[in-house]
């Protein structure tokens, strides 16, 4: 069989991709070996695909070249996809600080691209294996549990190794180092932090107790949103974003009230109810099992009235600097997104084309390019698959 263009991979990236060259009159064909295209969109903002968001620029990604992003993003922004949304009268609402989520269900976002494939004639295949990939006289030859596919421009949109059990796997990497190209050490990113020893023992039992927001530091990095005790550590908005940028051995301190002086407050709570104990006094301010626990742990309880201003400030200034020493991540099992992957520099970053095999193109998550939790990673895939299918 031959085709103008073979996208490996059915995902975000991929679809776009597919349906920018069949606007163009490329023949297109689309594999992946999941049994159903959009598995990650499908299962996205809890069903309801977090598709982009209004505030993307350059700053929310992360890459060893954070300059290689800039060239797609520019060419295809977030309006630009709502336009797509909007012609498909698919109904969506902003959640917060400007994510973007469909009103009913995911499903419609992926309905929506293959509407758009099939309009331009892309043919997208599921349940099909690539076996091997080879260079040949005339672009590439692709041997798959269904045959040869000949194409003279082949895009490699496996994206990276987050969530095995959709059918995520290392494949993307692999054809990358076959054809020369370095790929930059991965790790889980958008995941929840683990604890252990005695810090397990602590706050194990918490699990399920929440804080609306808080603000998690790591180094000069910080991000404010809610955070969620689980049964092996901490997860929440806050953390998932915080893990993108915390190693094993750095420092992970917590605003537990970064919205007031809590300083304040509690001098203000002494005067009110000299004979509330703080642990009784702290569980207004936070959830109340944490109040009790860190009292117990950490900061000790008597009557507000037998503490000074000084020893208020003290435990307010702990509070709003609480060290908590994480262990490691849940992994990719959990995580949303995979850090490092296909180095930039062998990449154009205008087309996402090889610079070492002409024809050849990486786009979405396979790339060294890893946006926060919100939508950023969605448009991401949006306008790198739009670059490379401009062209390939």
């Amino acid at each position: 069989m031959k085709v103008d263009v073979l996208v490996i991979g059915a995902g975000a990236a991929g679809l776009m991709c597919a349906i920018t060259a069949g606007q163009r009159g490329r023949r297109v064909l689309v594999l992946d070996h999941a049994n159903k295209p959009g598995k990650k969109i499908l299962m996205s903002g809890g069903g309801r695909c977090n598709f982009t968001n209004l505030g993307v620029t350059p700053a929310q990604y992360l890459s060893a070249n954070p300059h290689f992003c800039k060239s797609a993003l520019a060419r295809y922004t977030p309006y630009d996809f709502i336009a797509m949304v909007e012609k498909h009268r698919i109904a969506y609402h902003e959640k917060e600080l400007g994510q973007l989520f469909c009103d009913e269900s995911s499903k419609l976002i992926v309905r929506m691209l293959l509407d758009e494939c099939t309009a331009v004639g892309v043919r997208v295949e599921t349940s099909c294996a690539v076996e091997q990939v080879r260079k040949a006289e005339e672009g590439f030859a692709v041997l798959t549990a269904k045959g040869e596919v000949h194409a003279e421009s082949l895009v490699i949109a496996t994206g990276g190794l987050s969530i095995p059990s959709m059918g995520a796997t290392g494949f993307g990497y692999e054809l990358a180092r076959q054809f020369g190209h370095n790929v930059l050490p991965t790790r889980a990113g958008l995941v929840p932090l683990t604890l252990s020893g005695k810090h397990l023992q602590h706050y194990q039992d918490l699990a399920g107790v929440a804080l609306p927001v808080v603000e998690a530091r790591v180094d000069k990095r910080d991000f404010r949103a809610g955070l969620l005790f689980t049964h092996r550590g901490i997860s929440g908005p806050s953390i998932l974003q915080i893990s993108s940028y915390w190693q094993p051995g750095d420092e992970l301190r917590i605003d537990l009230s970064p919205q007031q002086d809590i300083g304040e407050w509690l001098i203000a709570q002494r005067t009110a109810r000299p004979a509330a104990e703080l642990r009784n006094v702290l569980g207004d301010l936070l959830p109340r099992r944490l109040a009790q626990r860190l009292c117990e742990l950490w900061l000790g309880s008597k009557p507000m009235r037998q503490y000074r201003d000084a020893e208020l400030h003290d435990t307010s200034a702990r509070l709003h600097d609480w060290p908590i020493i994480a262990s490691g991540t849940e992994g990719y099992r959990t995580a949303e997104v995979t850090l490092g992957g296909v180095d930039t520099d062998g990449l154009s970053s205008s087309t996402m084309q090889s610079k070492l095999v002409p024809g050849l193109y990486f786009i979405g998550e396979v790339v060294d390019v890893t946006g926060w939790l919100g939508g950023y990673n969605f448009q991401w895939a949006w306008a790198s698959g739009r670059a490379a299918g401009e062209v390939a």
